[in-house]
């Protein structure tokens, strides 16, 4: 019988990181397979934006990894990887993979160029923890409810259906977009605006965003 734990290495709406530790530990007290789904890893968490596995020193431990290149890679398509057995038994026996196109030579060279670019140029994913520092300061500071996002996925939580459409769209009129967040993604109490950085971001743009996201929910009636 195959026991397999399968898991978000971030957490796509909430911005937290999973205890990777804690659950490689169940599997080994369980006797299970770890798969680690790193779509909001890769480019952000480990050695060079390596993914969860390489950021808490695990990768020995985890039998799976799969991402998408649709997202920090900026192209599309995905990849499992995993031990060869893993591999070939995948090939053989998994219908969206059997029945679906290869990648395009463009996605596969913009794949190849954004690996490049990770582990030669780690300056953009340390400034992109930088911004996503200066983010989450200036949201709590001004009293946000960023819950427990350690990453530049920051979730804002509005808790009200329509505030959360109506800021959404006021602060695309300032030039600013969000996605707004509600049910069923999440619980109806749960519904957030989903504040994402990426390494481009600047400082001044940080900080405008937060000074105006701000001012758009006290106008709201979200923040005091």
């Amino acid at each position: 019988r195959i026991k397999l734990i399968v898991v978000d290495g971030i957490f796509s709406m909430e911005g937290d990181i999973i205890n990777l530790p804690e659950l490689v530990r169940l599997s080994e007290k369980y006797g299970a397979s770890v798969m680690v789904d790193d779509a909001h890893s890769l480019g952000v968490l480990g050695k060079n934006g390596s993914g969860t596995a390489s950021h808490f020193g695990l990768t020995e431990k985890v039998d799976l990894i799969m991402g998408t290149f649709s997202k920090s890679f900026a192209s599309l398509g995905g990849f499992i990887a995993a031990d060869k057995e893993v591999i070939n038994f995948i090939k053989h026996n998994s219908r969206s993979l059997i029945f679906s196109a290869s990648m395009t030579p463009a996605s596969t060279a913009t794949v190849l160029a954004t690996i490049e670019i990770m582990e030669t140029e780690p300056e953009r994913i340390k400034h992109l923890w930088d911004m996503t520092a200066l983010a989450l300061s200036g949201f709590k500071s001004a009293g946000f409810d960023t819950g427990k996002s350690e990453t530049p996925i920051i979730p804002l939580f509005i808790r009200d259906v329509i505030k959360s459409l109506q800021l959404t769209q006021m602060l695309l009129a300032e030039g600013i977009f969000v996605n707004p967040v509600v049910s069923p993604a999440v619980p109806k109490e749960d519904c957030l605006i989903r504040y994402s950085l990426m390494a481009t971001h600047t400082k001044e743009q940080v900080e405008i965003s937060v000074e105006k996201i701000t001012k758009a929910a006290k106008a709201l009636g979200i923040l005091n």
